[in-house]
């Protein structure tokens, strides 16, 4: 293959091969091979639409295109760091099979729109696979509801025992969260699907190009309707770091619960032995490392979108060499979501909820407090004092041992004489949880609400 700089025409001395290497991008930018064959082909075909080329001419090139497609496809081709980059790369290979002919591709357009052209289709065709793979956590969550709408676990807020909820009402809580991740992502859609190709270096181009044919051809949506923009906007690749940065945040307060309730502290779930590792010297240990890891890595995702933003914040219009930093973060973070997501959703998918002591955990606390202050103020007596009472009672009980529903009838009347035997059916933490009825909350019906809510938002997307 061609090795002589397709742009050396001006230049009198040659780089040093470090130098070379450096400044290459071809280690990493190669994954987006594919993508760059289809933007040659889109643009090809348009110079011969157009009349710029010859259809004896185009037919050559898309010929050649093919083949390199061909042999890409079977791990054929050998991309070398003096070419640079993907598409020198490419075109160098095109120009070795089919000759000078090949340097008529590039005519009407620059390295710069065909970069950018690259990264979108790259973004554009990642994003659907992402939003599946979301979609499929959230019917496990939505499944694994269903299973608990009635299972009874504490409410946290401080990590301290606030009131008994369902556990149902909790996993919902995570598919609203992804609801949201998919929102996010579906509108990325919008900001990717737009065709640079055309813009050429920034100015556009002399040669009469037809931008909406080749916009078509690639299945963008819209073009960039100006060219400096159009080499130089990356917002598409930070609102992909910044959406996957919030999704792996969520996936990582997941995990650091899975990490908890797996605990003998907790010891609410079980992990199954597929997502779990031991230890090399206690023989006892079950580890959650695949909750572990995808805690880790939210990290260097986050990392990836910080890094990006660093990149961008001082660049001056329109395009500049900085901007081949903008890859590797984004190839880097959907390498890591993606098999992230499916580790998530096969350790939920096969988890053990040891419902019993969920439920014991209610039992021996003081989250039904709560419910004996509303008891006191449903009969007459102010919330704020209604809470002191309560407050007092629950000193008590850390003092004595002695939980809520353990306390007399005689000693609730000293209390009150408005308390009746009622009081203990109402300090129940079933009871707790299902009179919670009010719109959104941890009550069983408006737990199942959510539930069938979900479900037909699901069905939805899969007609």
């Amino acid at each position: 293959m061609s090795t002589a700089k397709l742009w050396g025409g001006r230049f009198s001395a040659q780089a040093d091969s470090w130098v070379d290497e450096f400044g290459a991008s071809i280690s990493f930018d190669q994954l987006m091979a594919d993508e760059d064959i289809e933007g040659s082909l889109a643009h090809v075909k348009m110079l011969q639409k157009t009349g710029i080329l010859s259809p004896t001419d185009v037919q050559q090139i898309i010929d050649g295109l093919e083949s390199i497609q061909t042999d890409l496809h079977q791990n054929k081709l050998h991309f070398t760091v003096e070419n640079e980059d993907i598409h020198m790369n490419i075109e160098s290979i095109l120009t070795d099979r089919i000759g000078p002919v090949a340097g008529k591709l590039h005519t009407g357009r620059s390295r710069n729109d065909q970069v950018a052209t690259d990264f979108h289709l790259y973004v554009k065709n990642r994003l659907p696979q992402i939003i599946a793979e979301i979609k499929t956590i959230q019917t496990t969550l939505v499944k694994l509801a269903s299973e608990n709408v009635e299972t009874i676990m504490p409410g946290y807020t401080h990590l301290q025992h606030a009131q008994p909820i369902s556990y149902g009402h909790y996993l919902m809580a995570y598919y609203s969260m992804l609801k949201r991740d998919v929102e996010r992502f579906e509108f990325n859609q919008k900001h990717t699907d737009i065709s640079p190709l055309g813009a050429a270096a920034l100015a556009g181009t002399t040669f009469p190009i037809d931008r909406q044919f080749t916009a078509e051809e690639l299945g963008f949506a819209d073009i960039y309707n100006n060219s400096l923009d159009a080499v130089s906007d990356r917002d598409f690749a930070l609102e992909f770091l910044s959406n996957a940065s919030i999704l792996m945040m969520h996936l990582s307060r997941f995990c650091e619960e899975l990490g908890m309730w797996v605990s003998y502290e907790f010891n609410y779930l079980e992990l199954s032995d597929k997502y779990t590792t031991g230890s090399s010297i206690m023989p006892q240990k079950k580890n959650p490392d695949m909750a572990e890891l995808i805690r880790g890595k939210s990290g260097r995702v986050f990392g990836h979108l910080l890094g990006l933003l660093s990149t961008m914040k001082s660049l001056p219009l329109a395009y500049n060499k900085d901007l081949q930093e903008d890859k590797e973060g984004v190839f880097d973070t959907v390498k890591t979501i993606l098999p992230a997501l499916r580790v998530f959703n096969g350790m939920l998918a096969t988890v053990k909820v040891k419902k019993e002591n969920m439920y014991k955990a209610t039992t021996h606390d003081f989250s039904n407090a709560t419910e004996l202050a509303d008891y006191l103020a449903n009969k007459g007596i102010p919330f704020r004092q209604a809470h002191g009472i309560v407050g007092e009672l629950v000193l008590k009980g850390i003092q004595t041992g002695k939980n809520l529903q353990d306390i007399s009838m005689a000693e609730f009347k000293e209390i009150s004489p408005l308390i009746e035997e009622d009081v203990y059916e109402e300090l129940k933490p079933e009871v707790a949880v299902e009179r919670r009825n009010s719109f959104g909350g941890t009550g069983f019906k408006q737990v199942q609400m959510q539930i069938d809510q979900a479900l037909t938002e699901l069905e939805s997307v899969t007609k």
